[in-house]
């Protein structure tokens, strides 16, 4: 595509005069540039892509987009603020992909995942061709528009007619998204998440509203069970968007290994444990309406949908307690975590949690507030400590504590093992925090390790030193 017509497909001014090069990508990475792409200088917290216009060019970029004058030999595109109208050039030069599929975009602090998997799960029972990405996809949640434009693109050269993303609020806050079209969109709820990016609960709040001010989509599905939902619904419906709510749920009964509950007067089943289950599942069948979808499928599909991985995942061990693995990692996720396990056992629930550094650190106090208020034993481990030292996150979530926790140790695989020690057959042992994740980021490393697997190593270990094996 030229320049010329990029410009204004994208809707922006044509001051670049009379050279039009041929724009084959827009990009933001200059390791990225390839010959005739369209390079963006996005101004960052650690870089500047100003700094790497030079060095674009040389690599082969047609042309750059920048916020100030810059002295190349290309055309320079001058906009007020790069990352507002890179999303849009990144649609354009695709050919806005998203309108060519039913795109359902979700956003929340908890639940994105099981939404997306679950919706999934009905869109294929009503045999259309899917895509997903989010959390359980790995790297970013959402990815940059410069990424997003051309997999959805991928995803409709492929056939695929129907797709469902999570959508963070940093995607938001940084325009991600912008430039895409949904079929729907959907919140699922609002707690104390990202508050080291975002400084305040209303800044974070009003990051996940921007999914719901009409410009993404004219239909939304909303979870009205506090005040955040409601005002999110309200909005909705201010930007003259449809909104379907979701409020409490019906007969529902709950076990370790999935739910039952009512939903317009048809009996669900998840395969999927935990109560909060519940509301992620009515979100996924709503927006499966929207779709058109009929009723009977919508039931067939969250049936068939396989557990979501990492989402109160239940880990079978012979002779032992029943243990659970949930990415629980706010202090609302975890209140509902251990709220779930009371629910399905008759023993004791133990906690097995930490928190991850370089990270909103005010929250960390909150989660060891929230693992004693929810379980009967609490051991407090490592996380991802990332740069921090994991003794010093454990610190500050010791200090939302009234009493100490039934054991302190940082190294996690050493944390799970001594908590199966400490568990009778009915009792049940909660690991919080990492759930699907398969390596835990320690300084600059990357180590293997995934709680399902690290327990039943420890399982294996505890019976052959009880001469169980």
């Amino acid at each position: 595509m030229r320049l010329k017509a990029l410009l204004h497909s994208a809707g922006l001014d044509d001051p670049i005069g009379d050279s039009s090069p041929e724009v084959g990508r827009v990009v933001h990475d200059s390791r990225a540039v390839a010959s005739g792409d369209l390079f963006c200088c996005v101004p960052g917290s650690t870089y500047d892509g100003h700094e790497f216009a030079e060095g674009a060019v040389r690599a082969g970029a047609a042309a750059v987009v920048a916020e100030r004058t810059l002295d190349l030999p290309v055309p320079v595109v001058i906009a007020d603020s790069v990352r507002r109208v890179m999303p849009h050039l990144a649609a354009a030069v695709e050919g806005w992909p998203s309108r060519d599929l039913d795109l359902i975009g979700v956003t929340g602090t908890n639940g994105k995942t099981s939404v997306v998997h679950l919706l999934d799960a009905v869109l294929e029972r009503a045999g259309r061709t899917t895509a997903t990405h989010g959390t359980l996809s790995g790297g970013r949640t959402t990815p940059e528009a410069t990424d997003l434009q051309p997999l959805l693109r991928s995803w409709v050269a492929t056939g695929v007619d129907a797709a469902a993303i999570e959508v963070s609020s940093h995607a938001l806050s940084q325009h991600r998204v912008d430039g895409t079209t949904f079929a729907a969109v959907a919140f699922t709820n609002l707690s104390r998440d990202h508050l080291d990016f975002h400084g305040s609960m209303d800044d974070y709040e009003v990051a996940k509203a921007r999914l719901f001010d009409g410009t993404f989509s004219n239909h939304g599905v909303v979870v009205v069970a506090d005040q955040a939902g409601r005002r999110m619904a309200d909005r909705a419906r201010d930007a003259a968007m449809t909104v379907v709510e979701v409020g409490e749920p019906t007969e529902v009964a709950v076990s370790p290994d999935g739910v039952r509950f009512s939903w317009r007067s048809r009996t669900v089943t998840v395969r999927t444990g935990g109560r909060f289950t519940v509301a992620n599942a009515l979100v996924a069948a709503e927006l499966s309406a929207v779709l058109g979808i009929h009723e009977a499928t919508v039931v067939e599909g969250l049936a068939a949908a396989c557990p979501v991985p990492g989402r109160f995942e239940l880990v079978a061990l012979e002779g032992g307690p029943q243990v659970v693995v949930d990415y629980a990692h706010t202090p609302d996720a975890l209140t509902r975590a251990l709220l779930a396990a009371r629910e399905v056992t008759t023993g004791k629930v133990l906690v097995v949690f930490g928190c991850g550094g370089d990270r909103d650190r005010g929250k960390r106090s909150e989660m060891g507030r929230a693992a004693e208020g929810g379980a009967d034993q609490v051991v407090v481990t490592s996380d991802n400590p990332r740069g921090e030292p994991p003794e010093g996150v454990i610190a500050d979530i010791l200090t939302g504590m009234e009493r100490p926790p039934t054991l302190v140790e940082p190294d996690r695989r050493r944390a799970i093992a001594e908590a199966l020690g400490l568990a009778g057959r009915t009792d049940l042992v909660l690991l919080a925090g990492r759930g699907h994740e398969a390596v835990q980021e320690v300084a600059d490393e990357r180590v293997l390790f995934d709680d399902r697997a690290v327990v039943r190593e420890e399982w294996d270990r505890l019976a052959v030193g009880r001469g169980g094996g």
